[in-house]
């Protein structure tokens, strides 16, 4: 397909929590050798793939522990996992994310003040669940109001913060339902916003994106929770894929399409950018 233009996101891809954990995890390989995560880096297959060749493995469960030397992921980890972990004698590499590790004083911080705290977020995500166990048994993690109301002892005064990667315009309205259902019978409901400005910034440069193009791509893991949000924003402005790697590209996505616009999740290497972009064009010339 002659003339066919492939415009990459203005920011898309690895952020810098996830660069900063990559980089943690090479120094402690090349300290300690062969080193375990509890649970994957981030959610990225490709991702967790490329540490695993370098002496980097994750395991599920602490009680699947075989060395020495265990990593908290970038989601992070409740104080009672950090305690456990500790109590083992098992030196720990703490690759938490600085803009999850805002949240997670933001949620203690709440508690201790005497609010019950509600995130906006996914309740088996490993973020929200270190999260929630900031909170010391005050919290509940939530994606719409009517959980809210399903709580037995309606609390007087909230704090509402939410999952990092969730979407600005949702939490947005999350907000505002909230505050029309509980705001009445609430003495003190205090907002904070715990979104990840760098997940933001690849959102709004998604859409803008989307806008102007034919179709957008995103590459990312079926499993990420930002990548699935950059898809929810796209699609209801144009044809959007979600794909892990630049195989699972279907030529008859590409049909009549002079313009595809492309971005990648948080977790998503560079490599798969740029082998998806070469697929595109492989494609494209022989369309």
């Amino acid at each position: 397909m002659k003339g066919m233009k492939i415009e990459k996101a203005e920011k898309l891809g690895l952020c810098f929590g996830v660069r900063r954990a990559i980089k943690l995890l090479k120094e402690a390989v090349n300290q300690y050798g062969e080193i375990e995560t509890l649970g994957p880096l981030a959610h990225n297959r490709l991702l967790v793939e490329s540490l695993a060749s370098l002496g980097v493995r994750p395991i599920n469960d602490l009680k699947e522990v075989k060395g020495k030397v265990l990593a908290i992921t970038t989601h992070g980890a409740s104080p009672t996992l950090l305690a456990e972990i500790a109590s083992k004698q098992i030196h720990v590499i703490d690759t938490t994310c600085p803009i999850v590790r805002k949240a997670q004083n933001t949620a203690r911080e709440l508690a201790e003040a005497g609010f019950d705290v509600i995130i906006f977020g996914e309740g088996n995500h490993s973020e929200v669940k270190g999260l929630l166990g900031h909170t010391g048994g005050k919290g509940l993690a939530v994606l719409n109001t009517e959980q809210v109301e399903a709580w037995v002892n309606r609390p007087s005064r909230l704090g509402i913060i939410s999952q990092t990667t969730q979407t600005r315009p949702a939490f947005i309205e999350f907000a505002g339902r909230l505050i029309s259902v509980f705001g009445p019978g609430t003495s003190e409901m205090r907002f904070v916003n715990t979104l990840c400005q760098v997940t933001q910034g690849q959102q709004d440069a998604a859409m803008r994106l989307a806008h102007r193009t034919q179709l957008m791509i995103v590459i990312g893991g079926s499993n990420s929770a930002n990548a699935s949000h950059l898809v929810a924003i796209c699609s209801p402005i144009v044809e959007t894929h979600l794909v892990e790697t630049a195989d699972e590209i279907d030529g008859s996505w590409l049909s009549a399409k002079q313009h595809i616009g492309i971005t990648a999740g948080a977790s998503t290497p560079d490599e798969a950018v740029e082998d998806l972009i070469d697929r595109l064009r492989s494609l494209g010339t022989s369309a």
